[in-house]
């Protein structure tokens, strides 16, 4: 992690109404948050940080969340957990999200409240507070 005390989350979502609710609720909590509207911006992003933690939307353009959740596990970041954030809540989305590596999962529409603790329990002891 960072020399800063707060966790940093890369939340990758192409709609901007989304990310601006997630980043409002997660630094509300304490959080570092930077935003990727596309993989693309992705792989970009992480060429220059390494967050703690990556939410991730699967309905992506261009390059689905399974497809970059594989790349991300397989061949350059292994180490960073990748939460599954998505509206695909249909029967085996959820399994189809962990084999593609995802840690964890969390259905849209975002529960506002419950959110900030849910990113913390994926965190483990990374997360403050």
């Amino acid at each position: 992690m960072d020399t800063k005390e707060s966790p940093l989350i890369l939340y990758v979502e192409d709609n901007l109404d989304n990310r601006t609710l997630v980043r409002r609720i997660l630094e509300a909590e304490g959080f570092s948050v930077i935003e990727a509207a596309s993989g693309k911006e992705m792989f970009e992003k992480l060429e220059t940080v390494t967050p703690d933690l990556i939410l991730m939307d699967i309905n992506l353009p261009e390059i689905d969340g399974y497809t970059l959740t594989t790349t991300l596990k397989s061949q350059l970041k292994p180490e960073i957990p990748i939460v599954a954030l998505t509206a695909n809540v249909m029967k085996g989305d959820r399994e189809k999200t962990l084999a593609a590596g995802c840690d964890g999962y969390i259905q849209k529409p975002i529960d506002v409240d419950a959110l900030p603790q849910q990113v913390r329990s994926f965190l483990g002891s990374k997360a403050k507070g």
